[in-house]
């Protein structure tokens, strides 16, 4: 897996930006979250379909930033949590023990 960390606010305006261009996936982690852990592990072996980008949140340390991702698309603050932004929109949510590789694969190809 190759992570883009998420750790500056002003990197959700790009990644807007580019969600009209190719699908950006957003991992919403907390490090103290045993479930939280096991979905990293297994995104972990997952390899990214291309033409896509994947960022990594690490909420203890920008909860900030978190709280704005929900307020822009319009989600529930959960954690762990997947998000799939196309065209300036979230177009896939998943949490939990439902985050699920293939899923997110399925999302990307078929979600407008």
């Amino acid at each position: 897996m190759n992570w883009t960390p998420l750790s500056q606010i002003e990197q959700l305006q790009h990644i807007n930006q580019q969600s009209f261009i190719r699908p950006q996936i957003i991992f919403k982690h907390s490090t103290r979250c045993s479930i939280s852990k096991m979905a990293f592990s297994r995104l972990e072996k997952f390899e990214i379909p291309s033409g896509t980008d994947f960022y990594y949140l690490d909420l203890l340390a920008y909860r900030n930033i978190s709280n704005t991702i929900a307020e822009l698309y319009k989600t529930h603050h959960e954690s762990p949590q997947i998000l799939i932004i196309k065209n300036g929109k979230c177009v896939y949510t998943e949490s939990h023990s439902g985050i699920n590789a293939n899923d997110i694969v399925h999302a990307i190809f078929s979600a407008n």
